[in-house]
């Protein structure tokens, strides 16, 4: 399949990928699933092909529906018999969006095994679990997908079981992470950089904002890189502190659309989609001048 896909026009995306269960642990009541702190995304540059490019010469009807990716990982489920593929589905407007991609490519090089070789899906803006790795079937169905990764994981329950009410993971949440400095860092008085990332899936950032006085005031930060589609954004805040003690750095991000981080985030079973505004604690002290010389 990548043989033939290399002939068609190469396309590449910048994009952030991010776990839907990134920040799991700082919720305040716990969550199932892997206790993921706040390193569960990443960014790249993918190389390909359209999604689209490739469905509109095979050929799509128009009562087509969804359109089905299987992985070439498989294994059990303690609620299914047999061996199970992993398969997601999107809607078709989506799987057909100009920056949906087939990607054989990481950062200019060939898309590494852990990555998904030799294919991998490629949805930007959309939290990583759609963008399926290790992919070998694309199956295109006029009815909804109901595999056990679309209904059964990777979907926000409020109640446990309660699937008859549970909602799909699909585009990603406005989000910032403080990057520096790190929680319980102690500080000297003076002037400090406070620096981290936002994202907004698909759509941009509009502004990020810090506070120093546990939300009391809130001042906006600079942003280090362009906004460029789907990607994150690193930023900066000059923090000049006169006065020992503990202080609450607060980092806000809001998008193009309004939509701002919460201070905390829905609770789900499964632990999914915390945006909420990042805390660090730092603790100020006035250093002795005993121990300059």
């Amino acid at each position: 399949m990548c043989k033939t896909l290399k002939k068609m026009k190469k396309t590449t995306v910048q994009a952030t990928l991010e776990c839907a269960g990134n920040k799991r642990s700082l919720f305040k009541k716990k969550a199932q699933g892997n206790q993921f702190g706040l390193g569960a995304i990443s960014h790249a540059v993918w190389g390909g092909v359209r999604l689209r490019d490739l469905l509109n010469e095979a050929g799509i009807a128009e009562e087509a529906k969804e359109v089905i990716f299987q992985g070439m990982d498989a294994g059990s489920r303690n609620d299914m018999p047999g061996q199970l593929h992993f398969e997601r589905s999107l809607p078709v407007a989506q799987a057909l969006a100009p920056d949906t991609l087939l990607a054989y490519e990481m950062n200019g090089s060939p898309l590494p095994d852990k990555h998904g070789f030799p294919l991998r899906l490629i949805v930007p803006g959309w939290y990583g679990i759609a963008s399926v790795k290790w992919l070998h079937k694309i199956t295109v169905t006029d009815e909804p997908f109901t595999g056990p990764f679309q209904v059964v994981d990777y979907v926000v329950l409020k109640k446990p079981n309660n699937f008859a009410h549970a909602t799909p993971v699909t585009t990603v949440f406005v989000n910032s992470t403080i990057a520096n400095p790190t929680d319980q860092q102690e500080l000297a008085l003076g002037t400090h950089r406070i620096a981290g990332y936002a994202w907004s899936g698909p759509h941009a950032l509009k502004k990020v904002e810090v506070s120093t006085d546990g939300e009391k005031h809130w001042h906006e930060a600079s942003f280090l890189d362009p906004d460029i589609p789907y990607s994150w954004r690193r930023w900066t805040y000059e923090w000049t502190v006169q006065k020992p003690g503990q202080y609450a750095i607060m980092s806000k991000a809001t998008n193009e659309l309004g939509e701002s981080q919460p201070m905390e985030a829905p609770w789900n079973v499964k632990g999914y989609l915390n945006h909420s505004i990042h805390c660090v604690q730092v603790h100020v002290v006035e250093l002795d001048p005993k121990f300059f010389h």
